[in-house]
């Protein structure tokens, strides 16, 4: 994006704090644009298209992905960024990349390859994706990874443990861990992901939850956020029926999510007035909701919580999930050949074996664990 075309506070590809690997510039992109295109054409990327998100990738061909996740994130990013004048291919590269470093089968995998690590180092999603487009990416002769820019970077690792972040910062002093350690916050265009990302998987959620008949549209009733806008939608059309009453009421939903993010960035942007992107990490968070969506999305996430994502069904099959990476992980420790190369050759044999089982798609997951395991995943 041209200067001219975003906000002083916004990330200027032109001052981008660099790469880890120092490169020529493209002749026809700027940096940004370059890390959205070499996430785009990475390995990763391509995997989130078998990694689940609630429901596993057995379970039904709509069912969101987390490919189609990252591109719902992606969509409603730019649609902010672009009202609030900040840097719209940032915010894709960050979008497209946040959840490359997730395992199969979702938090459950999760939550069991951290206990697997738990003597280890454990694993951190968001340390994995950096991981990921720093190290485990091998597509290029000069190095390992994707060698991404700085501010891209810096919006992948959204969280961080003190101990996690002590030890990049040792390999990379006043880099993309320093914020964690001086409770500073990262680029503009990172919030905006990190709120793009939540209002995102809420609305898919509710979807998706809907479609599986774990949830449904009375049950929704007592969420504030939902019945307002299905009420509205009943009102202005009152002969809908059938799955068009809860994708108007989505709808509504997202709008009046990406409206009051614009409305209380633009307010808190004017309260703090930063004179570029360094300022605006200096602040504040400045990207955010209004205090009454804040409340709203919340009762949202609580009632998710309670109701689909501790629901029976999705409990037995995280149940599931959670053994198959359990007994893949003790497997491969044992038979660490049986691993590619390139992971059974390292020398942190624990680091090796999650970093593997990290990458794999759903369907590989229960593939692998059938094989050496014999034991076969019964749906």
């Amino acid at each position: 994006m041209l200067r001219g075309l975003i906000a002083p506070y916004a990330c200027d590809p032109a001052q981008s704090r660099g790469r880890l690997h120092d490169e020529p510039p493209a002749p026809t992109r700027d940096d940004f644009q370059r890390d959205r295109d070499r996430i785009v054409h990475s390995t990763a990327f391509r995997r989130l298209v078998y990694k689940t998100q609630v429901f596993l990738n057995h379970e039904g061909d709509l069912f969101r992905t987390r490919l189609t996740h990252s591109l719902e994130v992606a969509q409603l990013g730019r649609s902010i960024a672009r009202a609030l004048q900040l840097n719209e291919d940032l915010v894709e590269a960050i979008a497209l990349a946040h959840d490359l470093g997730h395992t199969p089968f979702g938090h459950a995998g999760q939550d069991e390859l951290n206990d697997c690590m738990r003597a280890h180092g454990g694993f951190e999603h968001n340390l994995q994706s950096l991981r990921m487009v720093d190290t485990l990416e091998h597509r290029y002769p000069q190095y390992d990874g994707l060698n991404l820019s700085f501010e891209t970077r810096e919006g992948i690792l959204k969280h961080c443990s003190r101990t996690n972040a002590e030890r990049i910062e040792a390999g990379e002093p006043n880099g993309v861990a320093r914020r964690f350690l001086d409770g500073a916050q990262p680029a503009l265009e990172a919030q905006l992901c990190n709120l793009a990302d939540e209002i995102a998987y809420n609305a898919h959620d509710i979807d998706d939850g809907v479609r599986s008949g774990l949830i449904t549209v009375e049950s929704l009733a007592e969420v504030e956020l939902f019945e307002r806008y299905r009420r509205e939608a009943m009102q202005e059309h009152p002969h809908l029926h059938g799955r068009r009453v809860l994708y108007e009421t989505i709808r509504r939903m997202l709008s009046a999510q990406v409206y009051d993010v614009i409305d209380a960035t633009r307010a808190a942007l004017a309260a703090a007035a930063p004179v570029d992107a360094d300022a605006a990490r200096r602040s504040p968070p400045l990207v955010r909701f209004s205090e009454p969506m804040r409340a709203q999305s919340t009762q949202l996430k609580r009632f998710l919580f309670a109701n689909l994502y501790r629901h029976p069904q999705v409990t037995a099959t995280s149940e599931r999930a959670q053994a198959v990476v359990r007994g893949l992980f003790a497997a491969y420790l044992e038979r660490m050949d049986d691993m590619p190369e390139s992971f059974a050759a390292r020398a942190d044999r624990h680091r090796a074996v999650a970093d593997y089982i990290a990458g794999m798609t759903d369907r590989f997951a229960m593939r692998e664990h059938e094989r050496l395991t014999g034991q076969r995943w019964m749906a």
